[in-house]
Protein backbone atom coordinates (compact mmCIF):
# COMPACT_ATOMS: atom_id res chain seq x y z
CA UNK A 1 0.00 0.00 0.00
CA UNK A 2 2.83 2.40 0.89
CA UNK A 3 4.52 1.72 -2.47
CA UNK A 4 1.28 2.47 -4.30
CA UNK A 5 0.82 5.73 -2.38
CA UNK A 6 4.41 6.78 -3.12
CA UNK A 7 3.96 5.96 -6.81
CA UNK A 8 0.82 8.11 -6.95
CA UNK A 9 2.59 10.96 -5.14
CA UNK A 10 5.60 10.83 -7.47
CA UNK A 11 3.30 10.66 -10.51
CA UNK A 12 1.37 13.71 -9.31
CA UNK A 13 4.60 15.62 -8.64
CA UNK A 14 5.86 14.70 -12.11
CA UNK A 15 2.63 15.84 -13.74
CA UNK A 16 2.72 19.06 -11.71
CA UNK A 17 6.28 19.78 -12.84
CA UNK A 18 5.30 19.13 -16.46
CA UNK A 19 2.35 21.49 -16.07
CA UNK A 20 4.50 24.21 -14.52
CA UNK A 21 7.07 23.83 -17.32
CA UNK A 22 4.42 24.07 -20.05
CA UNK A 23 2.85 27.11 -18.35
CA UNK A 24 6.25 28.77 -17.97
CA UNK A 25 7.14 28.08 -21.61
CA UNK A 26 3.78 29.42 -22.83
CA UNK A 27 3.67 32.48 -20.57
CA UNK A 28 7.19 33.67 -21.41
CA UNK A 29 7.09 32.99 -25.15
CA UNK A 30 7.02 36.08 -27.40
CA UNK A 31 3.44 37.06 -28.21
CA UNK A 32 1.89 37.28 -31.67
CA UNK A 33 0.82 40.63 -33.12
CA UNK A 34 -2.81 39.85 -32.29
CA UNK A 35 -1.96 38.99 -28.69
CA UNK A 36 0.13 42.15 -28.31
CA UNK A 37 -2.76 44.32 -29.50
CA UNK A 38 -5.21 42.65 -27.09
CA UNK A 39 -3.62 44.69 -24.30
CA UNK A 40 -4.98 47.85 -25.97
CA UNK A 41 -8.63 46.88 -26.45
CA UNK A 42 -9.72 49.40 -23.79
CA UNK A 43 -7.07 51.98 -24.64
CA UNK A 44 -8.31 55.46 -25.53
CA UNK A 45 -5.60 55.79 -28.17
CA UNK A 46 -4.97 52.75 -30.35
CA UNK A 47 -1.28 52.08 -31.05
CA UNK A 48 0.12 51.22 -34.46
CA UNK A 49 2.16 48.01 -34.68
CA UNK A 50 4.67 47.97 -37.54
CA UNK A 51 7.40 45.69 -38.88
CA UNK A 52 10.71 47.49 -39.30
CA UNK A 53 14.16 46.54 -40.51
CA UNK A 54 17.65 47.40 -39.23
CA UNK A 55 20.86 46.11 -40.79
CA UNK A 56 18.91 43.39 -42.57
CA UNK A 57 17.15 42.24 -39.40
CA UNK A 58 13.38 42.47 -38.86
CA UNK A 59 11.82 43.75 -35.65
CA UNK A 60 8.46 44.96 -34.35
CA UNK A 61 7.67 48.45 -33.15
CA UNK A 62 4.55 49.71 -31.44
CA UNK A 63 3.83 53.41 -31.26
CA UNK A 64 1.35 56.06 -30.21
CA UNK A 65 2.45 59.22 -32.03
CA UNK A 66 -0.43 61.66 -32.29
CA UNK A 67 0.98 65.09 -31.45
CA UNK A 68 4.38 66.35 -32.60
CA UNK A 69 4.32 69.07 -29.92
CA UNK A 70 4.47 66.46 -27.15
CA UNK A 71 7.61 64.73 -25.86
CA UNK A 72 8.21 61.11 -26.90
CA UNK A 73 8.95 58.30 -24.45
CA UNK A 74 11.01 55.54 -26.12
CA UNK A 75 11.06 52.32 -24.06
CA UNK A 76 13.93 49.79 -24.30
CA UNK A 77 13.27 46.38 -22.75
CA UNK A 78 15.65 44.14 -20.87
CA UNK A 79 16.73 40.50 -20.90
CA UNK A 80 14.33 38.70 -21.23
CA UNK A 81 11.73 41.15 -22.55
CA UNK A 82 9.54 42.51 -25.32
CA UNK A 83 7.32 45.41 -26.34
CA UNK A 84 4.67 43.78 -24.16
CA UNK A 85 6.61 44.83 -21.03
CA UNK A 86 5.41 48.41 -21.46
CA UNK A 87 1.81 47.84 -22.59
CA UNK A 88 0.42 49.21 -19.31
CA UNK A 89 2.31 52.46 -19.89
CA UNK A 90 1.40 52.80 -23.56
CA UNK A 91 -2.28 52.14 -22.78
CA UNK A 92 -2.47 54.56 -19.84
CA UNK A 93 -4.80 57.45 -20.69
CA UNK A 94 -2.88 60.03 -18.62
CA UNK A 95 0.46 59.18 -20.23
CA UNK A 96 -1.25 59.17 -23.63
CA UNK A 97 -2.45 62.72 -23.05
CA UNK A 98 1.01 63.95 -22.07
CA UNK A 99 3.37 62.11 -24.42
CA UNK A 100 3.90 60.11 -27.56
CA UNK A 101 5.24 56.61 -26.82
CA UNK A 102 7.28 53.99 -28.65
CA UNK A 103 8.42 50.47 -27.71
CA UNK A 104 10.14 47.84 -29.81
CA UNK A 105 11.37 44.24 -29.71
CA UNK A 106 15.14 43.93 -29.68
CA UNK A 107 16.63 41.39 -32.10
CA UNK A 108 16.22 37.82 -30.83
CA UNK A 109 13.05 38.64 -28.88
CA UNK A 110 10.59 39.14 -31.71
CA UNK A 111 7.68 36.75 -32.21
CA UNK A 112 8.90 33.70 -34.13
CA UNK A 113 12.32 35.39 -34.47
CA UNK A 114 14.78 33.44 -36.61
CA UNK A 115 17.63 35.76 -35.63
CA UNK A 116 19.77 35.51 -32.55
CA UNK A 117 20.54 38.23 -30.00
CA UNK A 118 23.48 40.43 -31.00
CA UNK A 119 25.23 40.29 -27.60
CA UNK A 120 26.44 43.85 -28.16
CA UNK A 121 25.49 47.07 -26.39
CA UNK A 122 27.04 48.96 -29.32
CA UNK A 123 24.70 47.22 -31.80
CA UNK A 124 21.69 47.86 -29.56
CA UNK A 125 22.66 51.54 -29.23
CA UNK A 126 22.93 51.88 -33.01
CA UNK A 127 19.52 50.27 -33.41
CA UNK A 128 18.00 52.63 -30.85
CA UNK A 129 19.55 55.63 -32.62
CA UNK A 130 18.04 54.34 -35.86
CA UNK A 131 14.58 54.15 -34.23
CA UNK A 132 14.74 57.77 -33.03
CA UNK A 133 16.54 59.24 -36.06
CA UNK A 134 13.47 61.02 -37.45
CA UNK A 135 12.24 62.34 -34.09
CA UNK A 136 12.88 65.76 -32.62
CA UNK A 137 15.70 64.86 -30.20
CA UNK A 138 14.84 67.79 -27.93
CA UNK A 139 11.60 65.98 -27.17
CA UNK A 140 12.93 62.41 -26.90
CA UNK A 141 13.13 60.72 -23.48
CA UNK A 142 14.84 57.33 -23.52
CA UNK A 143 13.55 54.85 -20.93
CA UNK A 144 15.84 51.84 -20.50
CA UNK A 145 14.84 48.93 -18.24
CA UNK A 146 17.42 46.44 -16.92
CA UNK A 147 19.68 45.52 -19.90
CA UNK A 148 17.90 48.33 -21.74
CA UNK A 149 19.52 50.73 -19.27
CA UNK A 150 23.06 50.57 -20.66
CA UNK A 151 21.63 50.68 -24.18
CA UNK A 152 19.88 53.98 -23.48
CA UNK A 153 22.82 55.34 -21.50
CA UNK A 154 25.31 54.55 -24.28
CA UNK A 155 23.51 56.94 -26.67
CA UNK A 156 25.86 59.92 -26.96
CA UNK A 157 23.48 62.03 -29.01
CA UNK A 158 21.81 64.85 -27.09
CA UNK A 159 18.22 64.04 -26.19
CA UNK A 160 15.80 65.55 -23.71
CA UNK A 161 16.57 63.06 -20.94
CA UNK A 162 17.51 59.47 -20.14
CA UNK A 163 15.49 57.54 -17.56
CA UNK A 164 16.94 54.29 -16.27
CA UNK A 165 14.85 51.63 -14.56
CA UNK A 166 16.94 49.14 -12.55
CA UNK A 167 19.86 49.44 -15.01
CA UNK A 168 22.52 46.73 -15.33
CA UNK A 169 25.50 49.03 -15.88
CA UNK A 170 28.49 47.66 -13.91
CA UNK A 171 30.24 44.34 -14.49
CA UNK A 172 31.53 44.00 -10.92
CA UNK A 173 27.99 43.65 -9.56
CA UNK A 174 26.56 41.60 -12.41
CA UNK A 175 25.20 38.36 -10.89
CA UNK A 176 25.12 35.09 -12.83
CA UNK A 177 21.98 33.21 -11.67
CA UNK A 178 22.36 29.48 -11.09
CA UNK A 179 19.52 28.84 -13.56
CA UNK A 180 21.90 29.78 -16.38
CA UNK A 181 23.44 26.34 -15.91
CA UNK A 182 20.40 24.81 -17.61
CA UNK A 183 21.55 26.62 -20.76
CA UNK A 184 25.28 26.01 -20.20
CA UNK A 185 24.91 22.26 -19.67
CA UNK A 186 24.43 20.42 -22.96
CA UNK A 187 22.34 17.74 -21.24
CA UNK A 188 19.70 20.24 -20.12
CA UNK A 189 19.90 22.90 -22.84
CA UNK A 190 17.10 21.25 -24.80
CA UNK A 191 14.74 22.03 -21.92
CA UNK A 192 15.35 25.78 -22.23
CA UNK A 193 12.74 27.58 -24.41
CA UNK A 194 14.20 29.40 -27.43
CA UNK A 195 13.66 32.91 -26.10
CA UNK A 196 15.34 31.93 -22.82
CA UNK A 197 18.31 30.56 -24.76
CA UNK A 198 18.64 33.98 -26.37
CA UNK A 199 18.35 35.67 -22.98
CA UNK A 200 20.96 33.30 -21.53
CA UNK A 201 23.44 34.08 -24.33
CA UNK A 202 22.95 37.78 -23.78
CA UNK A 203 23.28 37.47 -20.01
CA UNK A 204 26.48 35.41 -20.23
CA UNK A 205 28.18 37.96 -22.49
CA UNK A 206 26.84 41.07 -20.73
CA UNK A 207 29.47 41.22 -18.00
CA UNK A 208 32.37 41.38 -20.48
CA UNK A 209 30.54 43.76 -22.82
CA UNK A 210 29.88 46.18 -19.97
CA UNK A 211 33.64 46.60 -19.49
CA UNK A 212 33.74 48.46 -22.82
CA UNK A 213 31.37 51.13 -21.47
CA UNK A 214 31.24 51.28 -17.69
CA UNK A 215 34.16 53.67 -17.23
CA UNK A 216 32.69 56.22 -19.64
CA UNK A 217 29.01 56.42 -18.68
CA UNK A 218 29.53 59.99 -17.47
CA UNK A 219 30.46 61.08 -21.00
CA UNK A 220 26.81 61.24 -21.99
CA UNK A 221 25.68 64.83 -22.66
CA UNK A 222 22.28 64.00 -21.21
CA UNK A 223 20.67 64.42 -17.84
CA UNK A 224 19.99 61.05 -16.24
CA UNK A 225 17.29 59.90 -13.82
CA UNK A 226 17.92 56.45 -12.31
CA UNK A 227 15.02 54.63 -10.60
CA UNK A 228 16.00 51.47 -8.73
CA UNK A 229 14.46 49.14 -6.16
CA UNK A 230 16.51 48.82 -2.99
CA UNK A 231 15.91 45.06 -2.70
CA UNK A 232 16.63 44.17 -6.32
CA UNK A 233 18.79 41.01 -6.40
CA UNK A 234 18.58 40.34 -10.13
CA UNK A 235 20.21 43.68 -10.98
CA UNK A 236 21.54 44.82 -7.60
CA UNK A 237 20.89 48.35 -6.36
CA UNK A 238 24.70 48.77 -6.18
CA UNK A 239 24.63 49.32 -9.96
CA UNK A 240 22.87 52.63 -9.48
CA UNK A 241 24.94 53.69 -6.47
CA UNK A 242 28.13 53.12 -8.48
CA UNK A 243 26.66 55.01 -11.41
CA UNK A 244 25.76 57.94 -9.17
CA UNK A 245 29.42 58.28 -8.18
CA UNK A 246 30.42 58.83 -11.82
CA UNK A 247 28.22 61.86 -12.42
CA UNK A 248 28.11 65.44 -11.17
CA UNK A 249 25.07 66.02 -8.94
CA UNK A 250 23.40 68.43 -11.35
CA UNK A 251 23.39 65.81 -14.12
CA UNK A 252 22.27 62.68 -12.27
CA UNK A 253 19.34 61.92 -9.96
CA UNK A 254 18.95 58.60 -8.14
CA UNK A 255 15.40 57.74 -7.11
CA UNK A 256 15.14 54.88 -4.60
CA UNK A 257 12.10 52.61 -4.56
CA UNK A 258 12.12 51.12 -1.04
CA UNK A 259 11.63 47.33 -0.84
CA UNK A 260 11.09 47.03 -4.60
CA UNK A 261 12.63 44.20 -6.59
CA UNK A 262 13.57 43.92 -10.23
CA UNK A 263 9.97 43.73 -11.41
CA UNK A 264 9.30 47.33 -10.38
CA UNK A 265 8.06 48.27 -13.87
CA UNK A 266 5.01 46.12 -13.07
CA UNK A 267 4.85 45.97 -9.26
CA UNK A 268 5.39 49.73 -8.87
CA UNK A 269 3.59 50.91 -11.97
CA UNK A 270 1.93 53.87 -10.23
CA UNK A 271 5.22 55.14 -8.84
CA UNK A 272 7.07 54.75 -12.16
CA UNK A 273 4.22 56.42 -14.03
CA UNK A 274 4.38 59.46 -11.73
CA UNK A 275 8.15 59.70 -12.21
CA UNK A 276 7.69 59.57 -15.98
CA UNK A 277 5.05 62.30 -15.84
CA UNK A 278 7.31 64.42 -13.61
CA UNK A 279 10.14 64.18 -16.14
CA UNK A 280 8.02 65.14 -19.14
CA UNK A 281 8.23 68.81 -18.15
Amino acid sequence: MLKKILKVIFALIFLLLIGVYIAFRTFTAPKSDADILKAYTKSVEKPILTKERFEGLDFRKIAIQKDTTLPTLVFVHGTIGSINDFSKYLSDSVLQSKANMIAYDRIGYNYDDKNSVRESIAFERNMLEYIIKDLDKNKVILVGYSYGGPIALSVKEKVRKIILLAPAVHSSVEPMPWMLNFYKWSLTRWLVPKVWKEASKEKLSHREDLKNFEQTWQETPNKVVDIHGTTDWIVPYENSKMLEEQFPKDQFELVDVPNAGHGLVWSNFGFIKEELLKNLH
